[in-house]
């Protein structure tokens, strides 16, 4: 039996995890193998891939400055216009401590060139307030998903088939099989919550991470909100309207919890038919930022935390996982490593918390 040997194995379907291994194989010569599951057709799936988020970290919009026009271009070249969508989604928040994220959050973004104006209640509800985020980008994923398959099939990217057999081993290499051959990989890269969930071994959970039950659900159609995409600071509810009118809603909790909180956000009764719901589990850090690396400086690397950016951010995170970052890349990604401790506060954010 014939053995090969790949540098990297990417675990996981986003646009984060297929952006990863494409740029690994074009910009930095590696040989990669890439499991992952079709998103394209899962109507209930994970949240929008955006150009902004809620955060309040200065370092974060500078390294999303520099990040989304490069990963702008390499998209629209990639899959073309329909691969990208403009918009205009908006932030709000009716509790006070959401409410004064926001006024920091719309000073970080007016800094770093970003068009930020408030959004009055009479848009939004009584006691809420918002911030509309102006000319944000949104990956298209039925269009971009096909074209960055097509993409990695020509830089000779590796497909694992999604239910293969992984061996791990504690130091983050591992050997699978595919088409009657073993495979020996120098590192893997667990670059999505179902790959974190299913591959990293309960006894080396850090703190830092934590499981969170999670729902969705698609409503009727209702009048247009606010915003066709919609983050509410409080809840951690995201709200995207459908092209038939439904809004796509995700947020913590079981699918009876968000189906409450939904009603008075989008104009439903209190009792509605839902057209569709899931639950999953998701993977958050305890302070709400971004994890990333090995723990302990040894195992699978993990990217964990990312939100609605994760995808905006693969050129940089590829050159750091290679050792190629600039300065910048390194300090943002070296404080943001998995192994961090929890309560040190250095780099706590709004964005995916426990």
């Amino acid at each position: 039996m014939s053995q090969e040997q790949v540098d990297f194995l990417i675990i996981g379907s986003t646009p984060l995890a297929r952006l990863l291994a494409g740029l690994l194989a074009s910009n930095h010569g590696k040989s990669v193998l890439l499991q992952a599951d079709s998103l394209s057709g899962q109507r209930l799936g994970p949240g929008p891939d955006l150009s902004v988020a809620a955060l309040t970290r200065p370092q974060s919009w500078a390294l999303l400055a520099t990040a989304v026009p490069e990963t702008t271009r390499l998209v629209r070249r990639i899959g073309k216009r329909a691969a990208l969508a403009r918009l205009d989604p908006i932030l709000a928040a009716a509790g006070a401590p959401g409410q004064q994220a926001l006024r920091h959050i719309a000073h970080m973004a007016a800094g770093f060139g970003l068009a930020a104006e408030p959004v009055t209640s009479a848009r939004l509800g009584q006691g809420r307030e918002g911030l509309v985020l102006r000319d944000a980008v949104m990956l298209v994923r039925p269009m971009l998903e096909p074209a960055l398959q097509r993409w990695l099939a020509g830089l000779g990217v590796g497909q694992l088939a999604p239910d293969a057999a992984v061996a791990m081993a504690e130091n983050g290499s591992a050997q699978v099989m595919r088409d009657g051959a073993t495979i020996a990989v120098g590192q893997t890269i667990l670059a999505d919550d179902d790959a974190i969930l299913a591959h990293l071994p309960a006894g080396r959970w850090p703190d830092l991470l934590q499981r969170q039950l999670a729902s969705v659900i698609l409503t009727p159609k209702v009048a247009p909100l606010a915003a066709p995409v919609m983050l509410e600071l409080d809840s951690g509810l995201v709200l995207q309207q459908q092209q038939e009118g439904g809004v796509l809603a995700r947020g913590p909790g079981e699918i009876a919890d968000l189906a409450a909180r939904l009603p008075p956000l989008v104009g439903l009764p209190q009792a509605f038919e839902q057209a569709g719901q899931a639950r999953m589990m998701r993977v958050v850090t305890s302070d709400g930022a971004p994890a990333m690396g090995r723990l302990g400086g040894s195992g699978p690397d993990i990217l964990a935390g990312f939100g609605p950016i994760g995808a905006f951010l693969a050129p940089a995170l590829a050159r750091w996982l290679c050792g190629a970052a600039s300065a910048a890349e390194n300090a943002w990604c070296g404080a943001r490593l998995v192994s961090r401790h929890a309560g040190d506060g250095a780099v706590s954010d709004i964005g995916e918390q426990a």
